[in-house]
């Protein structure tokens, strides 16, 4: 496996966890206080949460992965 490889994997690994974490954050809140589990809004939230993380982590890419494999 080559280094571009590891760092692609890598990277998107740690999206997804990010992703997940702030998702999972804030699904907790409405979870509380808006809606109940497995409702529309659940699933609302994790969409809008993963298309901003998506956005960011395109963008970010590049800026990583120069400073990594150089």
């Amino acid at each position: 496996m080559s280094k571009q490889t590891l760092i692609g994997v890598s990277y998107v690994s740690a999206w997804i966890i990010i992703w997940g974490t702030i998702g999972s954050l804030i699904d907790f809140y409405f979870l509380q206080n808006t809606y109940l589990p497995g409702s529309f809004g659940q699933f609302l939230t994790f969409i809008i949460t993963a298309f901003i993380s998506s956005i960011i982590a395109i963008f970010l890419f590049p800026v990583i992965n120069n400073k990594l494999i150089n």
